[in-house]
Order: C-alpha cells, then structure tokens, then sequence
C-alpha cells in the first residue's frame, strides 16, 4: 500500500466513523426529544385528568381521607366544603396541567407551570407520611396497602418529572 491510499483509506474510515456518529447521536437527540415530549405530556395528561374528576362528589368523597390526615391540606375543610375543597384542588391541577402545554411557548408560564407541579406532586407525596399507608397484615412498615399507599407512591415519579420539566423551562431560556 502507497503512502497515498493509506491516507486515504484512513480518512475514509475517520469520515465514515464521524458519519456513524452523527447518526447516533441525531437518533439519540429523537430518543431524548420523544422522551420530553412524552414526559411532559403524560404530566399534563395525569393532572387534568385526575383534575376534572374532581369536580365529581365521587372524588370530593375519594380523596377527604387524605386531604384531612395531611397538616398542609386540612385547613381546607374549614374554609371550603368538601365540594368547594375539591373543585379548588382540581383547579389547581387543570391550570397547572394548562401551563405545563404553554411552556414551550412561553418560559415564564412553563417556570410557573413546573413550579406548581412539583408544589401539587410534592403535597401529595406528602400523604405517605400523613395518611395510613402501611399494611398491618403483612406486618405494617414497609409494606404499602394498596390504597392510599401503593396509589401515592407514584407521586413520587411525578414529583422528580416536574423537577424535570422545571429544568427543561429553565435551560430554554438560556
């Protein structure tokens, strides 16, 4: 082999190397722009879903346990009924959800949207330690009975992907 077609024969493989990974990590960047968009809309989803239910007396009478055995949430009942606590909770929720569409948009909106999602998932994650979650007949701690424990422990997820959707606001206003 020439001098020549060594180098050539090397910057074809650097090239063709350079190549393959520019197509990694443009697959990649896809992979990480569905997963945002997937995580912000699955967010969404859950709080105004779980949001327009609670304009139903099923979950203003769901979730009273809860709201009444947290030391961040009882106040409600002595200032609103249990419809009027649960219409302002789902508010809450459905606006936040509204935000949390618009960040993309708008920073500030997005900032507000994240902050108040990690506020509604840290609230309710809160409820592990407020409500009776440990099941007694396996013993009670660790283990979860199913409602309110196993149900709340989601809230846990949710909480560390509004973080997530925080940061993601914060970065795009750099």
């Amino acid at each position: 082999m020439t001098s020549t077609t060594l180098e050539n024969t090397t910057v074809n493989a650097v090239t063709n190397n350079t190549q393959n990974r520019i197509n990694e990590l443009s697959f990649a960047e896809k992979v990480v722009k569905v997963g945002d968009y997937a995580l912000r809309f699955s967010v969404v989803t859950v709080l105004l879903w779980i949001g327009a239910m609670k304009f139903s007396a099923y979950e203003a009478g769901a979730i009273e346990g809860l709201v009444a055995s947290s030391p961040l949430t009882s106040w409600l009942y002595s200032v609103f009924s249990l419809q009027g606590a649960s219409n302002l909770i789902g508010s809450v929720e459905i606006i936040t959800a509204l935000a949390l569409l618009a960040a993309p948009f708008n920073r500030v909106i997005g900032v507000i949207g994240s902050v108040a999602a990690i506020a509604t998932f840290a609230v309710t994650s809160s409820f592990l330690l407020s409500a009776p979650v440990w099941e007694a007949s396996l013993g009670g701690f660790p283990a979860l009975n199913v409602v309110p424990g196993q149900f709340l422990l989601k809230d846990i997820v949710l909480l560390a992907a509004a973080i997530s959707l925080l940061g993601k606001s914060l970065v795009k206003a750099q």
